[in-house]
């Protein structure tokens, strides 16, 4: 019998879940496992672990808690963001501590995105298909603040002249929305575009800023001035 004109069954969001806690693993496994479409590969008690478990079973996304025994956190997601074979897996941070030095240190060591543990299950779930998706998860909110981080600091090292030189007015136009937290589909509104062509220009940016993904996009986009904070 041909199997001619059957839908392809889309594969599954696999997720990796990295907490020292034993009981927080385990309601975040229920809760990802009961998902349709989403799919636990492994847990880890620590960094260390996470990252040997993130090159075993190439998670699309990691669940990351900050505070962890040995390698934190942060370590973690430096070696993941490091590794180029893992330039697929996206780290998505959880912590009970929403604080901005956690947040910026959280981005600059190469997160997708930052949540605290008492975020809503369903917003959880939101959050690891938009970080899977290769999209940056920061709420308006919190973008203004870091904003307002980012351009009281010091200047940091500027960009080659010639990678900024390469984007285009276009370009230039995306990644200020993108900075201001704007998705894909946003941007595609915004400027009446189709999403492909949203998320082609937003590729684009990224490759030629050197960005491993759109939370490094954002801090490259207000370090060095390319727009201006609201």
């Amino acid at each position: 019998m041909s199997d001619r004109g059957a839908e392809a069954v889309p594969e599954p969001v696999r997720v990796l879940i990295a907490d020292d806690e034993a009981l927080v693993r385990g309601g975040f496994r229920v809760l990802v496992d009961s998902e349709p479409g989403m799919l636990v590969v492994g847990e880890a008690a620590d960094g260390a672990t996470a990252v040997e478990l993130a090159r075993r079973t190439r998670p699309d996304v990691v669940l990351m808690d900050v505070r962890m025994p040995g390698v934190d956190g942060l370590g973690a997601t430096r070696q993941i963001a490091a590794d180029p074979d893992l330039a697929g897996v996206h780290v998505l941070i959880l912590t009970t501590f929403d604080h901005d030095e956690y947040v910026i240190e959280a981005l600059g060591a190469g997160a997708a995105g930052f949540l605290v543990k008492n975020t809503e299950p369903g917003q959880l779930l939101h959050g690891i298909r938009v970080v899977a998706g290769g999209e940056s998860l920061l709420s308006p909110g919190l973008t203004r603040r870091l904003i307002a981080r980012l351009t009281s600091r010091t200047a940091a090292p500027r960009i080659d002249t010639d990678a900024l030189a390469q984007l285009t007015a276009r370009e230039k136009e995306v990644v200020g929305l993108v900075a201001h937290g704007l998705s894909n589909s946003d941007i595609a509104a915004a400027l009446t575009i189709s999403h492909a062509t949203a998320k082609t220009h937003v590729s684009r940016a990224m490759t030629k800023l050197g960005a491993r993904d759109r939370a490094q996009l954002v801090a490259i986009a207000y370090q060095h001035r390319l727009v201006t904070p609201p």
